[in-house]
């Protein structure tokens, strides 16, 4: 799985950008914010995306998103069902992350809705499956419950590595997790592997 590639930025349009590393031109699908972002940079050399990669039996596809939090995002919208890689760049294409995020924390149905290829239903799934994941923390922090939530899959993704069923695995971290204290990944994994 790659983090990010960096490269100079030889073709740009809407739909992709081509970052040449080394020789090799990387073919990355991007969201329209992404490209707005790319559009603006003063210089196409040493350009940067973040990259979530999709392997499948006919395709092996590349997305790049200009920050980590559009990419945090991109990977909790392809968690809803009936939510995919192409209509979760849609969602990103149509909004930036932050609009996103507070039409998921307010529970807006109709700014999700009037994206092309959301529907009410898929609409309201996003909300009732992401509030909780993606909301505007009251703190002020609004990354918070991002990281809270990548810290919990990476916790998740070591304890089931180790052997234990992701059910039990999941209920222990959440119980962790609601007692509002913040924790790193390590400290997540031994808290859990006391109570497994």
């Amino acid at each position: 799985m790659y983090e990010f590639i960096e490269g100079n930025l030889h073709d740009l349009t809407p739909a992709y950008a081509v970052i040449k590393v080394t020789g090799i031109g990387y073919m990355i699908q991007i969201s329209l914010y992404s490209y707005s972002q790319l559009k603006a940079l003063p210089s196409k050399e040493n350009c940067n995306l973040f990259i979530h990669q999709v392997i499948r039996e006919d395709a092996n596809i590349l997305y790049g998103f200009y920050s980590k939090i559009e990419r945090d995002i991109f990977r909790l919208l392809i968690t809803v069902s009936g939510v995919g890689a192409n209509t979760a760049r849609m969602m990103l294409s149509s909004m930036n992350p932050d609009e996103i995020r507070k039409a998921i924390a307010d529970a807006n149905v109709n700014a999700l809705k009037n994206i092309k290829g959301i529907g009410i239903k898929t609409a309201q799934r996003i909300i009732i499956d992401l509030k909780d994941k993606i909301g505007l923390d009251n703190t002020g922090d609004d990354n918070f419950l991002l990281k809270d939530n990548r810290m919990k899959d990476e916790a998740l993704n070591a304890l089931v590595t180790l052997g234990f069923p992701k059910s039990a695995v999941e209920k222990i971290l959440e119980k962790i997790l609601s007692t509002g204290n913040q924790y790193n990944v390590e400290d997540l994994v031994k808290l859990a592997l006391k109570n497994l």
